[in-house]
């Protein structure tokens, strides 16, 4: 019969030739992970591009994991467009493609090949105003402004789904024509987030150009 003594040394024997079997087993297939040469690394697909930005027309020779966003920004030096929270959340990046408002941050360049896009810098220019940039100096609808760009993009397609008769979520009636409510306002700009909550002087801008809210 064997004494404690040699139980105990026999278990820490045990551990060690295990943890040592481990240990050595791994060795092996760490050894043989290929690592990559700088020879077979393969530059990413890309895609030529057609694009008529603010009016003018653009060809990019872009990866096809580009967004809009940064096509626009990286490519083209249009910053207007900011990079808030790059999931779409925000809505800092809006743009109009197409007459529509978009998150730029959500699509890939790629995917719009040949249409019109509309950034902040093809609204207006310091010099001549778009009415929204106007209103929004006027009604003194922004603080930090970094959010400005976008609402005022997403503003100006907004009032044109008004006039095309698009409804919204709190649209009462969906067989009229929807009316610039103040509810219609704040719903329709929800996907575009002031962190500094200018929110009441936005609408009161949007009203200057949209006419009063009933």
């Amino acid at each position: 019969m064997q004494s404690p003594d040699a139980v105990e040394t026999t278990r820490r024997d045990f551990l060690k030739i295990g943890t040592s079997t481990v240990a050595a087993a791994a060795l092996p297939a760490t050894a043989q992970t290929p690592v990559p040469s700088p020879s077979d690394t393969r530059p990413p697909p890309t895609t030529s591009v057609s694009l008529t930005v603010n009016g003018k027309a653009c060809q990019l020779t872009l990866d096809n994991r580009t967004t809009l966003l940064d096509a626009l920004r990286e490519h083209l030096q249009l910053t207007g467009s900011k990079k808030g929270c790059d999931q779409g959340q925000c809505g800092a990046c809006t743009v109009i493609a197409g007459g529509r408002r978009i998150n730029a941050c959500l699509t890939l360049a790629i995917m719009h090949q040949g249409d019109s896009i509309t950034t902040i810098e093809g609204l207006g220019t310091p010099e001549k105003l778009h009415p929204m940039q106007a209103a929004f100096v006027k009604c003194d609808g922004y603080q930090c402004g970094y959010c400005t760009p976008g609402q005022i993009c997403s503003a100006v397609a907004m009032l044109a789904e008004v006039k095309a008769g698009i409804p919204s979520h709190v649209t009462a009636d969906l067989t009229a024509a929807p009316q610039l409510t103040q509810a219609e306002i704040r719903e329709r700009m929800s996907g575009n987030i002031c962190r500094c909550a200018a929110y009441s002087n936005i609408v009161e801008a949007i009203t200057e150009v949209g006419g009063p809210a009933v």
